[in-house]
C-alpha cells in the first residue's frame, strides 16, 4: 500500500514516521535478535525472541553476522550497540526509542515485532510505502490491515502540515499494477 501524503520533508516538522502492529500479521515471522543485559536475556528469550546475548553479539555482527530481521536493545545496552550505527542504521534496523525497539519492556516488543509491527517512514517524494499482507490472506484480513496502516499515518499527521493530508492511496501486489482507492472515504472512515 503507497499513500501520496501533502507534506514536505525535506522540513523536519513535516516528517511522518510511526509504528503500527497489524491485526493479520504480514505472514511471514521476523529473527528477532535482543541486545540485552543478564537481567532481561531470559525474559526475552521466554518472549520468543530468536538470538539473545550482550556485548558478544554486538562483536559478532561487527564481524559481519546479519542472521536477524529486526534488533530490540534495552537502554543500559545502547553504548556498546551504538558502536553499530554504521552497520545497522543503513539498513534500517538500529534500535531506536521512537520506535519502540529501545526499552526495558523487552518481552512486548518481541511479541509486536513477532505479530507484525510495521514502522514506516515517509520519503524524499512524501510517500508512505508500506507491506500490508501476502496475496493469499483473505479479503477482511487485507481491509484491516489497510485500515490500521492508513489509521496510523493519519494520526501521525504533523501540526505544520497544510492543505490536504492523504492525497491518493494506491494498493499493488509485489509485481502487479496499482489500483487506485478513493483517500476522501478512507480519511472519513478513520475519523469515526
Amino acid at each position: 500500500m503507497a499513500m501520496r501524503l501533502g507534506v514536505n520533508p525535506k522540513h523536519a516538522d513535516q516528517m511522518v514516521r510511526g509504528t503500527v502492529v497489524l491485526p493479520h500479521g504480514l505472514g511471514r515471522s521476523k529473527r528477532v535478535l535482543v541486545i540485552a543485559g543478564p537481567d532481561r536475556q531470559q525474559e526475552a528469550t521466554d518472549a520468543g525472541a530468536d538470538t539473545v546475548g550482550g556485548e558478544e553479539l554486538v562483536a559478532k555482527i561487527q564481524g559481519g553476522w546479519m542472521g536477524f530481521d529486526a534488533v530490540v536493545a534495552t537502554p543500559d545496552m545502547m553504548r556498546a550497540v551504538g558502536k553499530l550505527g554504521r552497520i545497522l542504521g543503513p539498513r534500517g534496523l538500529m534500535p531506536n526509542p521512537k520506535t519502540g525497539t529501545v526499552t526495558t519492556a523487552v518481552a512486548k516488543a518481541v511479541g509486536e515485532i513477532k505479530a507484525g509491527k510495521v514502522a514506516y517512514r515517509v520519503d524524499k517524494a512524501g510517500v508512505v510505502q508500506r507491506p500490508i499482507g501476502k496475496a493469499s490472506f483473505a479479503a477482511e484480513s487485507l481491509v484491516a490491515n489497510a485500515y490500521a496502516l492508513a489509521t496510523s499515518v493519519i494520526s501521525a499527521k504533523p501540526a505544520a502540515a497544510k492543505g490536504r493530508y492523504l492525497r491518493s492511496i494506491t494498493v499493488s501486489s509485489t509485481m502487479g499494477p496499482g489500483v487506485r482507492i478513493d483517500s476522501t472515504g478512507v480519511e472519513m472512515a478513520t475519523r469515526s
